[in-house]
């Protein structure tokens, strides 16, 4: 039967915005630092095709499915899988998977605002010159001088949340579609002027090295990681991917647009590494110190390299565009449901709900600081604490949340999404929703939605938790 459904918040004008919409939501703070020097750690170009392989066998099983969801549902997460469910005859229970998505994407944008902060902080920083000759100590120095001050990490923290809630309060077209049109060509040109300078480093080949070296005997170590990476990498598992899917046009292909999306997205990562390990091999550093030290390693690298001044500050405003879109995407899933719940405007819906996601973020801001005592889920001798302040272990504020986010209801909700997919919506309704051609290519990719990427999603959430 033929879906003729409409979004209530409106449509993407193409295909194509959606595919801006989806890579902006899938390239983050990951993609640049975080793939990268996972491809140099794991094996190179052996940890580059194995991650396709997982992309390909759990990471877009899981997108198709939220996209052909959302787009068959034309609502909100949480109300297309209720009226998809029923229709079904399935139980509409299925919607608090979505519930739990959108709470788990709240939960990820109050601290992901905060760290976000930071790439504001290093573009004026960088900008003023501040980083010039700057030592790895006094690197270092400088980073925790930030993280340490709650006032200005507060600054940059309601700064990012109020551009998030600007985009988002004005819509679908005026907002999200009009603003993606200028920031993802942004985020690529921004990229290509530092892939194109890093050719003039001396050091570029070394870092294309450390990226596609082809070391088979890391295959093995690689494989949870890439598997883990390829789950978390294209943003799945939310309701964001579904929530874009529901204004994307009925005659856009889904199989085509997803398959676009995770193409840019991996391309966005290597182009990253190969853009930034030369600068990093170029000012001395180290490029295996780690992902972490997104705001040590560099602010060093291009602080001791000709040119390094103007090009910290593209790569820092590089990286602040790459966290807005993905924030943007963060914050939509449960703005739509609630403006469909209540009939209120999206302006004070968007004006709540980042005001709530703000408050809890001043937890993240508070755990690098005057709350840096408080710890959360301590295992000492005399038994388990969900709350204590000054033990030794534990966790601060900031790493429970992320801990809950990105180990259990991230992959639970992916898990939630396939499974509906491929055993609740129907054959026949999601062979309409792909459109495939080939009958033997939709047999395939149905097969990898009900049972490979389930097992896959599963292996992760394993490894995750006992991690």
């Amino acid at each position: 039967m033929a879906n003729d459904k409409v979004s209530i918040h409106g449509s993407w004008a193409s295909r194509w915005v959606f595919i801006l919409a989806a890579t902006g939501s899938a390239v983050g703070l990951g993609n640049i630092w975080k793939f990268p020097y996972m491809t140099g750690v794991y094996g190179g170009g052996a940890f580059v095709m194995m991650y396709l392989v997982c992309i390909a066998l759990v990471g877009m099983p899981i997108m198709l499915a939220e996209t052909l969801i959302g787009r068959r549902g034309r609502q909100s997460p949480v109300n297309s899988l209720k009226s998809l469910a029923l229709d079904s005859g399935a139980s509409p229970r299925w919607s608090w998977a979505a519930l739990m998505g959108m709470v788990g994407a709240l939960l990820i944008l109050s601290f992901y605002s905060v760290v976000a902060g930071w790439s504001l902080d290093y573009i004026v920083g960088m900008g003023r010159g501040q980083f010039n000759g700057i030592s790895a100590e006094n690197a270092g120095a400088s980073f925790g001088g930030l993280i340490g001050d709650p006032w200005r990490l507060t600054l940059w923290h309601t700064l990012f949340m109020v551009l998030t809630g600007f985009v988002i309060a004005r819509g679908v077209v005026a907002g999200l579609e009009r603003s993606l049109r200028v920031m993802m060509p942004l985020l690529f040109v921004l990229l290509l002027i530092l892939l194109g300078y890093s050719f003039t480093t001396g050091h570029f080949m070394e870092g294309f090295h450390f990226l596609f070296s082809f070391q088979p005997e890391k295959v093995l170590d690689g494989v949870l990681a890439a598997m883990g990476h390829a789950f978390f990498t294209l943003s799945v598992g939310v309701g964001s991917i579904m929530v874009y899917g529901s204004y994307m046009p009925k005659k856009a292909s889904i199989g085509a647009t997803v398959l676009t999306v995770g193409i840019l997205d991996t391309l966005v990562a290597l182009t990253a590494g190969l853009a930034l390990f030369p600068i990093v091999f170029a000012g001395g550093m180290e490029p295996g110190a780690g992902p972490g030290l997104m705001f040590i390693t560099l602010p060093v690298a291009f602080g001791n390299i000709a040119f390094g001044q103007v090009m910290g500050t593209v790569f820092f405003i590089l990286v602040m565009v790459a966290a807005w879109t993905s924030s943007i995407s963060m914050l939509e899933p449960a703005v739509a449901y609630l403006v469909e719940r209540t009939g209120r405007s999206r302006t004070l819906i968007t004006s709540i709900l980042a005001l709530l996601c703000w408050l809890v973020g001043m937890g993240t801001v508070f755990s690098f600081n005057i709350w840096s005592e408080a710890k959360f889920f301590v295992f000492a001798v005399d038994g388990f604490h969900l709350f204590q302040w000054g033990a030794e272990g534990g966790k601060n504020f900031f790493d429970s949340i992320d801990y809950l986010t990105s180990r259990i209801l991230l992959p639970l909700g992916g898990l939630s999404f396939v499974l509906f997919a491929g055993w609740v919506l129907g054959r026949d309704a999601v062979r309409e929703e792909l459109a495939f051609r080939s009958p033997v290519l939709f047999s395939l990719v149905y097969w990898l939605m009900r049972v490979v990427a389930p097992i896959g999603v599963l292996v992760v959430f394993v490894a995750e938790l006992t991690k």
